[in-house]
């Protein structure tokens, strides 16, 4: 289960030097074509990073031969020298790879204000070229790790053709994209126009709605790569259903390994006037500290979730509104229903449902609890 296992993919995953544990700190993922269609998502942080910065101007043709990756640093707010590190890394994979540097995609994660030394990305980039395989996909996977405990992969399997995927992200997880590096790959025929719209689409009901701790990262790249090597091309709809089950369990991998997390919380808001209605409810809770702690604490405190909701600007009764956690009605029409001593928290996965009694639409943001190892985990951060 890798990203190599579409036909035409090819991974590595090395040791360049950049963590001070001295784990896997840089890989690479390469397409053999004979198509090389591309769709992105960047962070829709403001203050980006050098790779970013670089990736979201040479993918605006649709084509992306290769992607590198490091973790160890994040080579943002590095100045003019980190963007000429990111030009030289990429400039280095194509002249391996005998492709141009505009169709390189690079990625960083880390700390942000590291100057990544560039001599060490550069032999970095040496190593994955010469330990590239079609079997490479586990290490890369395991060398973009940071805080993450695991590595996530994923295998989508369509008609004649699959979806492989790999993710880092373990916190900073919050819209747009929940902060993470992710790379997808594909032996569909998918033009880059079709698999543009596939994956906004995807990613709008996977990643969008992964609200862990609120902080949005500065270097959140997604990036697919097509390359038809199975010569079959499939609709639309069906590439899309199986590109966005490829990232919902990666997006619910990254939420399993939260910094610190005891339980992972899906918050479904039904009965919205809108989508958008629903989501910014349920991101409202997910955000919320106060509820995050009282599910550490196992606390079915649904007077927080009132609270959270009171304060968007969503279609409502305040005076009719029904809670539920883990399946339990502790609310109905905005007063005191079942007792909340009925609701069992003591497993990892926790539910809660709100209906707004506005509309027809629903949505689902996943979060996480809030817990001593968070702030523990974020106060003295290493790689």
């Amino acid at each position: 289960m890798s990203i190599t296992a579409p036909r035409g993919f090819r991974a590595a995953g090395v040791t360049a030097g950049l963590k001070t544990s001295g784990g896997m700190d840089m890989a690479l993922v390469v397409s053999d074509g004979p198509e090389y269609a591309s769709a992105n998502v960047f962070t829709s942080n403001r203050c980006k990073a050098n790779p970013v910065l670089w990736s979201q101007e040479i993918v605006k043709d649709g084509v992306v031969r290769a992607v590198v990756l490091n973790s160890g640093g994040a080579n943002c707010y590095t100045g003019a020298e980190g963007f000429q590190t990111t030009h030289a890394v990429a400039e280095k994979v194509a002249g391996g790879l005998g492709v141009g540097a505009v169709d390189v995609v690079v990625c960083s994660t880390g700390l942000i204000g590291l100057k990544n030394p560039r001599d060490a990305l550069l032999h970095g980039v040496d190593r994955c070229l010469a330990s590239l395989s079609y079997d490479g996909g586990g290490d890369a996977a395991r060398a973009i790790m940071t805080t993450d405990t695991v590595s996530k992969q994923v295998v989508v399997e369509g008609s004649g053709w699959s979806i492989g995927g790999m993710a880092k992200g373990a916190g900073m997880l919050a819209p747009g994209l929940a902060t993470m590096l992710v790379v997808l790959a594909t032996d569909a025929k998918v033009d880059a126009a079709t698999a543009d719209r596939a994956l906004r689409a995807s990613t709008r009901v996977s990643f969008d709605r992964l609200d862990s701790d609120g902080c949005m990262s500065t270097n959140d790249t997604v990036t697919l790569m097509a390359n038809g090597a199975s010569g079959i091309t499939p609709t639309e709809d069906d590439f899309t259903e199986a590109l966005t089950k490829a990232c919902t369990d990666l997006a619910m991998q990254l939420l399993a390994d939260a910094e610190g997390a005891d339980h992972e919380i899906a918050i479904t808001v039904l009965n919205a006037a809108s989508e958008d209605d629903a989501v910014t409810v349920g991101r409202s809770v997910a955000r919320s500290n106060l509820f995050k702690a009282a599910v550490f604490g196992k606390d079915p405190n649904w007077g927080r979730v009132l609270a959270s909701i009171g304060t968007t600007d969503a279609i409502f009764d305040p005076a009719d509104l029904d809670v539920a956690m883990n399946g339990v009605w502790v609310c109905r029409g905005s007063e005191p229903d079942a007792d909340p001593a009925t609701v069992d928290l003591s497993d990892r996965e926790v539910t809660v449902t709100i209906d707004l009694k506005s509309g027809t639409e629903r949505g689902t943001v996943w979060t996480n609890d809030l817990t001593h190892a968070y702030v523990h985990e974020n106060s003295a951060y290493s790689s």
